[in-house]
């Protein structure tokens, strides 16, 4: 049955002033009163059940759960969960901005490049990169290099500050991984894979100079004292790459599955995970001799340094990280995430450097 407009008066209370209301009382001189503002009830970019992003310390711990999609975030100082970032596909390696503001996480499996605020954990943006896997900025921090291991390909971008510009795509089967940097900016090295090759690539000419076999599957690289140090991840050992003369000097057995090196600030140990046989070897930094050796159970991948010295280290078959005090040896573990790989602890006490991990 339909109401007449009589009827309706009657039924609903206040609609008849409500129709008396002249029209141009939405349109007064002085608009109506705003409510204050209240806070949201989940921070941007946490979940609804997630604690309050911001850290006892401000310094808060990045850890990139590849097999589960996300980025934890852990206080510094409590070790607590902070927030988790989620992400579309599988995030591996990560690195700052050479003015410490940013941090770049590569979404290898979504190619996808997340952009957050290290010091509160805020997701600034996203943006469409090819397949980003492992990443680092030039010395003089003008370029950044993006090895892609699934599309045989790195990617040589400029970067101004703000944003990136592909300046270069290399195709270099098979399986590019990690790299690292000559001093003077002109020369960038990248282990394949695939093929147990170094290549050296000119950041002048944009073009390879020279390959070199270093053993089957090379991993992780670092430039110390005018050589390269290389992880054989199919075997045991470091291997020690003259750029020079192109040739391997020596080979220092570490452990099975000889993965990534991580050197300690100021002169200290160079720090070698081997995933298969579960430990982290030092090297001394002159003689590159093994100094100790830690037992650190579910392949320890990747490490991060925090302004105590302890490491942090991902624990990639076992779902969890360490955190290792290097000089008793004292290590605490806690879960984190599927597959977690690197790992990132961002100080806002200590200046901070470029940092690759």
């Amino acid at each position: 049955m339909r109401l007449s407009r009589a009827q309706l008066l009657r039924l609903v209370p206040g609609l008849a002033l409500a129709a008396a209301a002249p029209a141009r009382a939405q349109s007064s001189a002085t608009p109506p009163a705003t409510p204050p503002a209240t806070a949201p009830a989940t921070p941007p970019g946490s979940t609804a059940n997630s604690p309050n992003p911001a850290s006892s310390n401000g310094d808060l711990v990045y850890v990139l759960n590849s097999g589960e999609a996300n980025i934890l975030v852990l206080d510094g100082t409590t070790r607590e969960e902070r927030k988790r970032i989620p992400v579309l596909r599988e995030v591996h390696h990560l690195a700052l901005t050479p003015d410490g503001n940013t941090l770049m996480v590569g979404d290898s499996g979504a190619n996808e490049m997340l952009f957050i605020n290290p010091a509160t954990g805020e997701l600034k943006k996203r943006e469409v990169l090819s397949n980003p896997y492992h990443l680092g900025f030039s010395p003089d921090g003008k370029r950044l290099v993006i090895t892609s291991l699934r599309r045989d390909q790195v990617d040589i971008y400029g970067w101004d500050g703000a944003a990136l510009t592909l300046q270069k795509r290399l195709s270099q089967p098979d399986m590019p991984s990690h790299l690292a940097f000559r001093p003077d900016n002109a020369v960038v090295y990248v282990t394949l894979q695939g093929n147990g090759q170094l290549v050296a690539i000119s950041l002048e000419t944009l073009e390879p100079l020279w390959s070199l076999d270093v053993g089957p599957e090379p991993a992780g690289i670092i430039w110390h004292n005018d050589r390269l140090l290389i992880g054989i991840m199919g075997s045991d050992h470091v291997a020690v790459v003259d750029p020079a003369t192109q040739a391997i000097e020596r080979t220092i057995v570490v452990g099975r599955g000889a993965h990534a090196l991580f050197p300690a600030p100021k002169g200290g140990p160079i720090f070698v995970t081997s995933r298969v046989d579960s430990r982290i070897s030092l090297l001394d930094p002159t003689t590159l001799t093994v100094t100790r050796t830690l037992r650190v159970p579910g392949g320890p991948d990747c490490i991060s340094i925090d302004p105590q010295g302890r490491l942090w280290v991902t624990l990639r078959w076992q779902g969890r990280i360490a955190v290792i005090d290097p000089e008793t040896g004292k290590m605490e573990v806690q879960r984190a995430g599927r597959s977690p790989h690197g790992i990132l602890y961002a100080s806002v006490a200590a200046q901070r450097a470029a940092a690759t991990n």
